[in-house]
């Protein structure tokens, strides 16, 4: 692998990190020796190929991760892709804790980085769920029947910033705290942004 093909961004990235820095370097290694462009994206080193993300380095407090954006389309023949969280759709993580996990399992890592290059040349996409498929609580559709603007502005919303704001507003328990996240939100939706939209 020539140095030609490291990003000087990622080295910077990778000069700052603290935690998991050994295996982060060994990670990227690996998707280099892969032939993907590297990039920093998210602040995270990312890889990709033809312009399209394959792979990106995430450091958590307990393990770090090889995050795939197709990995539901990914085979899995080892068992070993793991959902980030319980709405992720198309993303799967490989997670490590040790510099010696992610050696031992190199040739598989990168039979898994080389199945996510052929998903991708084959144009394969993760169908994902349909905002409309999604339940909408019932203290918003209420709001909506009160406010009129609300219920347009939130319909003009991109169908990713309104699951956002459905699934935020669907994880609270309590009906009162669901209210509540609505009220603090209405005036950033009516401004047309995101829940996490600046």
């Amino acid at each position: 692998m020539t140095n030609s093909r490291k990003n000087p961004k990622v080295d910077e990235c990778l000069k700052n990190t603290k935690k998991w820095k050994e295996e982060f370097e060994k990670l990227r290694e690996m998707a280099l020796d892969c032939e993907l462009t590297e990039e920093l994206k998210w602040r995270l080193p990312c890889y990709t190929f033809e312009k399209k993300n394959i792979v990106i380095i995430q450091g958590f407090k307990e393990y770090c991760a090889l995050m795939f954006f197709k990995g539901a389309l990914l085979k899995d023949a080892d068992r070993i892709l793991i959902q980030p969280g319980e709405n992720s759709q198309a993303q799967r993580q490989i997670r490590f804790t040790s510099i010696q996990e992610i050696a031992e399992m190199e040739t598989t890592v990168k039979n898994y980085i080389h199945e996510a290059i052929e998903v991708e040349k084959s144009g394969l996409e993760v169908k994902l769920k349909r905002t409309d498929e999604y339940d909408m609580p019932k203290e918003l559709l209420n709001k909506f029947d009160e406010n009129s603007a609300l219920k347009s502005a939130f319909e003009a919303l991109t169908p990713g910033r309104q699951r956002q704001y459905i699934l935020y507003f669907s994880q609270a328990k309590q009906s009162k705290t669901r209210e509540s996240r609505i009220q603090k939100c209405m005036e950033k939706i009516l401004n047309g942004k995101g829940l996490k939209d600046i």
